[in-house]
């Protein structure tokens, strides 16, 4: 099996470059980044890829070109939803032969939605994490139609086979899109210190996305570190970028909002806490913790109220047995099938054509826009409105 993966920020490239490590042996994969305004940087691929040699940054029309050269039997596209439709359904949909599309989402995916469903409907294997996720997506599939298989997969980064060393930190996981309001962002900053101030053993660290002048997946309005700076630094507290593993390993506590890294974390066996401070719903993307045992409060953070995940909760969620999964059986299963009927993306149609239009200008932004910051961010739009 020849397997190219392309992915288009740091959130996807992880879970792509994991995700290929779990495909059965003998085949061949190839893993590129396609430039858009939200490509990672240097530093953010190093760390998404450990110690495996980092992709190239390629253009589209650079995908397109790699894919006709190499004929690949799968594309992984570990992409934004926009982007997989894209990509599917105009860089590359008339390769022939056809590979099988593969495409999927990097975390925690409750409650799951029909706007996922609907960007990634042109592919024919749509790769989810937990069982409750497979039946949730599986119903909007039969309701909505379009698209292809739901295969259930372990999130390929949860290691069952390490524990962490019971180091001396405590690791708070940022999340770029909530909490939303800056007073909430200042509170939980201060909670931090506080834990600081009562367990001066302790080293506290804000484990960052990315830095100031880094993309993510998703902006971030008040970048915790730039908030730490205007808060006049009122505590000891410790910002890092790089490897969540690499915290982890030596962590006593850890803490989020809503954070995948919840769940490395419970993989490791760190006792864990999710604030439940400003909420607990979809908005807040923590609506899946509901029943783990792990919600708490700021209160709770500032004491070092730290616990351990429900054994039932874990089990219904992204901990089932390897046995259960079968995303990689199906993906063999299209692969040898020979040829095929693609899978119908529920986007094609001269409704969706502006759009479509749109998002391939997206993928076409000249390098020279992509550097941070709010001037680069409206050079970047006057450019595509030039184009288009």
């Amino acid at each position: 099996m020849k397997v190219l993966a392309v992915a288009d920020s740091d959130s996807y490239l992880k879970w792509a470059a994991c995700l290929l490590g779990d495909l059965p042996p003998g085949g061949t994969a190839e893993l590129v980044v396609v430039r858009t305004p939200i490509a990672p940087s240097p530093e953010q691929i190093a760390a998404a890829v450990g110690g495996l040699e980092p992709p190239p940054v390629i253009s589209a029309r650079s995908v397109r070109r790699l894919a006709e050269r190499t004929r690949p039997d799968v594309v992984l596209v570990a992409c934004t939803g926009p982007v997989v439709d894209v990509l599917v359904a105009d860089v590359l949909g008339d390769l022939r032969p056809r590979p099988v599309f593969v495409s999927g989402l990097p975390g925690i995916s409750v409650p799951a939605t029909e706007k996922a469903w609907l960007f990634r409907s042109g592919c024919d294997l749509f790769v989810v994490h937990s069982e409750r996720e497979v039946a949730e997506f599986s119903e909007i599939a039969g309701r909505l139609g379009g698209g292809g298989a739901v295969g259930l997969a372990r999130l390929p980064f949860l290691r069952s086979d390490v524990v962490a060393g019971g180091g001396n930190r405590v690791v708070f996981a940022t999340q770029a899109k909530v909490p939303r309001e800056r007073p909430d962002r200042e509170r939980i900053l201060l909670a931090l210190a506080e834990l600081a101030r009562l367990r001066p053993e302790l080293d506290v660290v804000v484990k960052l996305r990315a830095l100031e002048d880094e993309r993510q997946t998703h902006n971030e309005r008040h970048h915790y570190q730039r908030l730490w700076r205007e808060m006049g630094e009122p505590g000891r507290v410790e910002f890092a970028a790089g490897s969540m593993h690499d915290q982890l390993e030596r962590a006593a506590g850890f803490v989020t909002v809503s954070s995948t890294a919840a769940l490395e974390a419970i993989a490791l066996g760190v006792p864990s806490l999710v604030l439940e401070d400003f909420g607990v719903s979809a908005e807040m993307i923590n609506l899946v913790f509901e029943g783990s045992g792990l919600l708490g409060t700021l209160d709770d953070l500032a004491e070092g109220g730290f616990r351990a995940a429900s054994p039932e909760w874990c089990e219904a969620n992204y901990f089932h047995p390897p046995a259960r999964n079968d995303w990689a059986g199906r993906l063999a299963g299209l692969v040898a099938g020979g040829p095929r009927v693609p899978a119908r993306s529920l986007l094609d149609g001269p409704e969706h054509a502006a759009a479509r239009r749109r998002a391939r200008l997206r993928v076409e932004v000249h390098p020279s826009m992509l550097r941070a910051g709010y001037r680069a961010k409206r050079r970047v739009r006057r450019y595509l409105r030039a184009l288009g």
